[in-house]
């Protein structure tokens, strides 16, 4: 019989893990720092440290070693890849979609979600180290990504503020706005990581090769 790898677990599928496994890091947010880490010049990133990050540092308490490999599989071999694609020109990410009214609930909803995005991508994209050498345009991107986040953050704060008093009105401009930034906040996120793909790809190709030895 012929070995066949079983298909990678879905979006859907791999919600229920992190919530099985109860990681405290939200799908969407995953996301993001997924893609940060994938992008990052940092040559000592892994897959694999990356999902332990999401712990704390640490894998969760597997019942057994298929469940384990499970998650890691679904994790790595399944959402890890997915993202890699979007290294592509032609394939640029999509922070996630929702449907949010506009109350002061849905606001808030929105507003946090997206800010936990962009702290997710710049968490990945840093890793654990305070300072990376980013090409000029990842570093531009970055700027422009750090000025949303606050402007999220907040919208966050006067979407819980329930002194603030706002009209219906006010709150749908609001989410226009954030709906628009969100599509900004696209543009940059991909620029970044096409910029860092080609950083990567100089200083591969600038690393001396060695002569293998034939024993």
């Amino acid at each position: 019989m012929k070995h066949t790898n079983p298909a990678p677990a879905s979006d859907e599928r791999i919600r229920v893990l992190l919530e099985r496994y109860k990681c405290p890091v939200p799908f969407h947010e995953v996301r993001t720092r997924f893609l940060g880490n994938i992008a990052t010049p940092i040559m000592s990133a892994s897959p694999i440290k990356t999902v332990e990050a999401l712990w704390g540092g640490e894998l969760p308490e597997f019942d057994s070693v298929d469940a384990a490999r499970e998650v890691i599989g679904a994790l790595v071999m399944g959402l890890w890849n997915r993202l890699s694609r979007h290294q592509d020109r032609n394939s640029p990410f999509r922070l996630m979609r929702t449907d949010s009214a506009p109350t002061r609930e849905g606001l808030a909803a929105f507003a946090l979600m997206r800010r936990q995005e962009l702290d997710g991508f710049i968490d990945g994209l840093f890793g654990r180290e305070e300072v990376v050498d980013l090409p000029e345009r990842a570093s531009r991107g970055l700027d422009v990504l750090s000025g949303m986040r606050a402007i999220f953050a907040a919208a966050l704060h006067t979407a819980r503020d329930e002194t603030k008093a706002e009209t219906d009105k006010d709150r749908e401009t609001k989410l226009q706005h954030m709906r628009e930034m969100t599509k900004n906040a696209e543009r940059e996120m991909h620029a970044i990581v096409l910029s860092c793909k080609r950083a990567r790809k100089r200083l591969l190709s600038a690393l001396p090769s060695k002569k293998p030895s034939f024993h």
